[in-house]
């Protein structure tokens, strides 16, 4: 799997987080006009999680995509490894158990998940596929895996003006709305390096997951693949 992580120290990577954390939910539904809610619901509705279940939010940053799980009494573990996004979640939501991890090495036992997901943060990490095989590590066999991540947009002209947008309007909007808008060009570079649906998903197939399925949101701008723990 090509890897979009562009190198980065997996420190320099957390520090940023730590600096955009501040206006991080906000930017991000600036960045996206307002389509972070529609992803974020999808990625709810993929889950199918229920009272009596237990869900593994990684990537969670300020606890955004946790939120939806917690407000319908499912218990949701969020988990992030920068610490300035976790300190920032706290504070909006004390009621959720924020905890530091690294999706390479996850604090967790064997099996002890029923979801395990991912919104945009697979990218960011050093080695994909081994966090994805680590993921199936703490699912309990026929557990959920959504991931939503940044995809290839399905029809070539908004691909174009996509791959547009990206490298040269969005910096320039981060700029005005962000807490450190510089990170915003790696975070743009790391979206257009990343895989099609296509590779994704068979790279989730080689990493313990089963019948790996995705749906396009956003004419493919974003897509959420849906995988069974084998």
């Amino acid at each position: 799997m090509h890897r979009a992580g562009l190198d980065k120290d997996p420190r320099e990577v957390a520090e940023m987080f730590d600096q955009v954390a501040p206006r991080y939910d906000l930017t991000n539904d600036v960045l996206s006009a307002g389509q972070t809610w529609v992803w974020r619901r999808a990625v709810r509705q993929a889950c199918a999680a229920v009272k009596g279940e237990r869900v593994l939010d990684i990537a969670a940053g300020t606890g955004t995509s946790s939120e939806p799980f917690a407000d319908d009494e499912v218990e949701v573990v969020p988990a992030d490894f920068s610490l300035g996004m976790l300190r920032q979640g706290r504070r909006r939501r004390p009621d959720m158990a924020f905890t530091a991890a690294d999706a390479l090495a996850l604090p967790f036992a064997d099996g002890c998940f029923d979801v395990v997901t991912m919104s945009f943060g697979l990218r960011n990490v050093s080695d994909p596929p081994a966090a994805l095989a680590e993921f199936a590590r703490v699912a309990r066999p026929g557990a959920r895996l959504v991931i939503c991540e940044f995809s290839q947009p399905v029809w070539a002209p908004l691909r174009t003006v996509y791959t547009g947008y990206l490298m040269r309007a969005l910096p320039q909007i981060a700029r005005r709305i962000s807490s450190n808008p510089d990170s915003y060009v790696y975070l743009a570079e790391t979206i257009r390096a990343w895989p099609a649906q296509e590779e994704l998903a068979r790279t989730i197939a080689g990493a313990g997951w089963s019948d790996v399925t995705w749906r396009n949101l956003t004419g493919g701008v974003v897509a959420v693949h849906h995988a069974v723990r084998r």
